[in-house]
């Protein structure tokens, strides 16, 4: 989900390199992912020649992709509500102990 947000909301001739600086992951791991997301129809990679006569590549999100992003951005927001969600009930609770008890939380 990280590398498809990277790549929908950067510029698309990102490097490998600045995108596993980014995710805190290797290079080797980078593009082991990027390879995986090729594979799926989720990325499309696009070669060509930098001013510096280096080849480079171009990452383009396939609509698979965005589909994809889209629906994993839902699951983990929905995740993260119902932790949220849980955390304030355990708080709550945590409260009323300790009201009983007589000691100020503050």
């Amino acid at each position: 989900m990280r590398i498809l947000r990277i790549l929908e909301s950067a510029d698309h001739e990102i490097t490998q390199r600045e995108m596993a600086r980014r995710l805190g992951i290797s290079l080797g791991k980078t593009n082991y992912c990027l390879a995986g997301l090729v594979e799926k129809g989720y990325i499309r990679i696009q070669r060509f020649k930098n001013s510096n006569n280096k080849a480079a590549y171009a990452y383009t999100l396939t609509p698979k992709g965005i589909r994809e992003r889209i629906r994993l951005t839902v699951n983990f927001l929905g995740r993260k509500m119902r932790e949220y969600e849980l955390l304030k009930h355990e708080i709550a609770q945590l409260e009323k102990e300790v009201a009983t008890l007589g000691v100020s939380n503050k």
